[in-house]
């Protein structure tokens, strides 16, 4: 069986973020296409997601949450990880990356020494795109290209269906 690297040595460290509450910084320079971090925690199926977490009764969305795929959800806030910490952002320094059902996050670009890491949670939901959808998703990461929300959000094309 292959021996999956976890992380690359003591890169990381939890601070204050300017973005959102804790939030995972850079400690040495890290070189583009480093991976930093695997995503950990509980393995657990969408079913029981949706029972230990409703968007709709949360004052404020909240989760350490990271869908796999349509079988499996990693629950970070159950054995995970310092990766559960790394903020959401439209312009981010890093990118997660799929390997055999296990998530790692990835330098996509040099990440300097005390820059926070990032990366775009891409986050899908099935409901129309609403004000009050918007509302209980934004986004913090104050880039210049900030789309206001961690939804990915799909553009219509002219006849209403979604390119």
């Amino acid at each position: 069986m292959k021996k999956r690297d976890k992380t690359n040595g003591n890169m990381i460290e939890l601070r204050e973020s300017t973005i959102q509450g804790c939030g995972v910084y850079a400690i040495v320079n890290i070189k583009k296409g480093k991976r930093i971090i695997e995503y950990t925690g509980e393995r657990i199926t969408p079913e029981e997601e949706n029972l230990r977490y409703d968007d709709e009764t949360m004052e404020k969305h909240h989760t350490f949450l990271f869908a796999v795929d349509e079988y499996t959800t990693i629950d970070a806030g159950v054995n995970g990880n310092e990766a559960r910490f790394i903020n959401h952002s439209c312009d981010p320094n890093c990118e997660s990356v799929d390997e055999d059902g296990y998530i790692f996050i990835e330098a996509m670009k040099n990440i300097k020494k005390g820059e926070e890491l990032t990366y775009d949670y891409a986050y899908e939901n099935d409901e129309p795109v609403t004000q009050k959808l918007l509302d209980r998703y934004p986004c913090y990461c104050g880039a210049s290209k900030c789309r206001g929300t961690i939804l990915m959000i799909y553009p219509e094309s002219d006849d209403g269906l979604i390119n």
